[in-house]
């Protein structure tokens, strides 16, 4: 394809390809009745965990930016009073039974998550901890400066920008790649420990959690149901403009080699493989009668 004269690079028009195949109708007829090959979907980012020394200076920003806006924006659903995420309809329903804040309820229950961690052999990182402050502290300064009792298309507004910034903020905290926070640590897991999907591991956690803050007065509405079904996709979308690649992915992605192989270059140690393994490999292939097979 790229020697064909007729075809044009990005920058040119779409007409030279159409008089190219105006003077081939033969070459027209061939390539139409050709079958087209599917386009391949681009590879999601890497999202796994990134150790805390590698690019602090951009990532720990991107972490605790991320975190505050994903707690703020909890505190926007709820002033919207439509509905909020399963875990924030807990929060709210536990509210009204105790005398502790909206932030230190969601803290309190993140120790307590955290604590099923170690029958499941999670370990803890540095945003697993992170997540815990900073989304009590951001929830509860965004309760604080948001006003109660607004008018209903205000509310409207408030659960639409609330649920587009959850999306945004998720996709910034979990891109700088600290670790996941309690909640999904249980999540995964759990997943791990059963052998069941993510899917339905976190289809389950999410409906007994909803289930217990409606019981306990929690505000469970449309919110709730537009929450669940946008907040994903809206998150997917803007997950490639914020995942962080660490030094070995970019330089897999440069030499066209695994990540691992590209952390032992880096490392000085040698990938080729022993001079007896050489050996071994260099004899021919032995058929089922021990000869030799035909060179």
């Amino acid at each position: 394809m790229k020697d064909d004269k007729h075809l044009v690079e990005e920058s040119g028009t779409e007409r030279e390809i159409t008089d190219g195949y105006e003077r081939c109708p033969g070459r027209r007829r061939a390539e139409h009745g050709a079958p087209r090959k599917p386009r391949a979907s681009p590879s999601p980012p890497p999202l796994g965990y990134v150790r805390l020394a590698e690019g602090p200076l951009r990532r720990l920003p991107q972490l605790f930016i991320g975190l505050a806006l994903y707690g703020f924006s909890l505190s926007v659903m709820v002033r919207a009073a439509l509905g909020v995420n399963p875990w924030s309809v807990l929060y709210e329903g536990l509210e009204h039974h105790t005398s502790l804040s909206f932030g230190t309820i969601s803290a309190v229950l993140g120790v307590l998550v955290l604590l099923l961690w170690i029958p499941l052999k999670q370990a803890p990182t540095f945003g697993t901890f992170a997540n815990i402050v900073v989304l009590a502290c951001a929830s509860d300064l965004g309760l604080w400066l948001i006003p109660q009792h607004l008018g209903l298309l205000t509310r409207v507004g408030l659960l639409v920008g609330g649920i587009l910034l959850n999306g945004l903020s998720v996709a910034v905290y979990v891109g700088a790649r600290f670790g996941p926070g309690p909640r999904d640590g249980l999540m995964t897991g759990a997943s791990t420990a059963t052998g069941r999907s993510i899917r339905l591991v976190r289809t389950l956690i999410e409906i007994t959690v909803l289930a217990a803050g409606w019981l306990l007065g929690g505000t469970a509405g449309v919110g709730t149901v537009l929450y669940a079904l946008t907040v994903g996709p809206i998150t997917q979308s803007f997950m490639p403009w914020f995942a962080y690649n660490s030094t070995a992915e970019r330089a897999s992605r440069a030499t066209g080699t695994h990540p691992r192989r590209a952390v032992a270059r880096q490392s000085g140690i040698s990938t080729t493989p022993r001079p007896s393994q050489a050996r071994a490999n260099s004899h021919p292939p032995r058929t089922s009668l021990g000869q030799c097979t035909p060179r």
